[in-house]
């Protein structure tokens, strides 16, 4: 079944660059973009779906990299029933678990940790909520993992794993852990800076990770509790490790790794996540808040929000989607200058600090809604034809 987006506005291909599309149609089949050009070439009888963007903003659907997702479209911790489905309408078409720590009751054993980790996974596979893509599983580092344990879960479709909540006597105690899921070929991610629970781990700091060595340093800028400038300066300059900025840490450290990392020419290295639901809550329109907030109070432009948000993800992680391309994944949002706003498109509203509309969202080439319920309305009247 095919979809068609025409008289798209401006746009952003995903690319650290942030390059406009080729044309402002595209066309999706079968789940994929299949062709950009012309909307002088495109013919509605031949889709089943039609969109006018009537010269709104189209973008690769965001990728929440730091999400606590559990099973299901529930969380625990805010005891909230369709937060995924209402991220969607905050333009965010996929989620990436930050582990599944928010389990009630979660295992602390070998058995328990895989157990987990491969259940999730397995749950999520062909689940979308909202009609959102969920990478589940995240394998929470314990002692006593062994290189046959990594083996066994990635063996059972387990590739993310994540340090921070193990019962380690220090941070020290995950680099052997941090090594082992990674020479398994796991994605490795660690909570970074001080503890989000009460009760929980300790501060894991610089030199920690620097022994480490993840992947990613998750909520680099805190979740909650930020790094020192001093040790932010060390991960950029010192490593080759991913620095993930999360809209529920400190603003004030975000602009700080900002500034640094595109002073260090890493800004392939920079993502824009939400670490949520946690204590800060249940926010949809968490990606789009960071990705204003660094925009207009921070170094980037908005174009380098969105791709820190989009195609830094998908190269960091190897996912399928996160572009706008002939055979990418058709995960698609078309967003606007909300209505009220001085600005007269989305970037120029991210630059002033108003967060754009959501105007509708497209994932695996199909139309999930026309109007987003946690926006306001765009400036552009966008319209499906058919």
């Amino acid at each position: 079944m095919s979809l068609a987006i025409v008289n798209i506005g401006p746009s952003h291909d995903g690319g650290a660059a942030g390059n406009a599309l080729a044309g402002d149609a595209v066309v999706c089949d079968n789940g994929r973009i299949v062709w950009i050009g012309d909307s002088a070439a495109v013919a509605a009888a031949d889709h089943r779906t039609v969109i006018d963007a009537a010269g709104a903003t189209v973008v690769p659907g965001l990728i929440d990299s730091h999400v606590h997702t559990t099973f299901g479209d529930y969380t625990p911790r805010q005891q909230t029933v369709g937060f995924l489905d209402s991220y969607v309408h905050g333009g965010t078409t996929s989620v990436i678990s930050a582990s599944e720590v928010h389990v009630p009751g979660r295992p602390q054993t070998v058995a328990g940790v895989k157990a987990l980790a491969v259940a999730a996974a397995h749950c999520f596979a062909d689940y979308r909520p909202g009609g959102m893509t969920v990478h589940a599983g995240s394998l929470l580092l314990e002692p006593g993992l062994a290189a046959a344990d990594f083996a066994e879960v990635a063996a059972a479709g387990v590739w993310l794993a994540k340090a921070g909540f193990g019962a380690v006597d220090t941070p020290f105690g995950y680099v052997p852990l941090v090594a082992g899921a990674r020479a398994a070929g796991l994605v490795v991610m660690c909570h970074t800076g001080g503890g989000s629970i009460g009760g929980s781990q300790s501060k894991i700091g610089a030199d920690a990770l620097l022994a480490m060595n993840p992947h990613i340093a998750g909520h680099v800028n805190g979740g909650p509790t930020a790094l020192s400038r001093e040790e932010n300066s060390l991960l950029v300059e010192h490593s080759s490790i991913v620095l993930q900025i999360s809209h529920a840490g400190n603003l004030r450290s975000a602009i700080d790794i900002c500034e640094m990392t595109l002073a260090a020419g890493a800004f392939a290295r920079l993502l824009i996540s939400t670490d949520t639901p946690t204590g800060t809550g249940v926010m949809p329109l968490g990606m789009l808040r960071c990705m204003t907030e660094l925009s207009s109070l921070g170094p980037l432009t908005p174009r380098q929000a969105i791709a820190a948000a989009t195609g830094n993800v998908r190269a960091v992680y190897g996912l399928d989607e996160g572009q706008l391309a002939v055979g990418a994944v058709a995960d698609i949002a078309v967003i606007d200058a909300p209505v009220g706003s001085m600005a007269r498109d989305a970037f120029a509203a991210m630059a002033i600090g108003d967060i754009p509309a959501v105007a509708c969202v497209v994932t695996a080439g199909r139309l999930r809604f026309a109007k987003s319920r946690n926006t306001p309305a765009p400036v552009r009247t966008v319209r499906v034809l058919q």
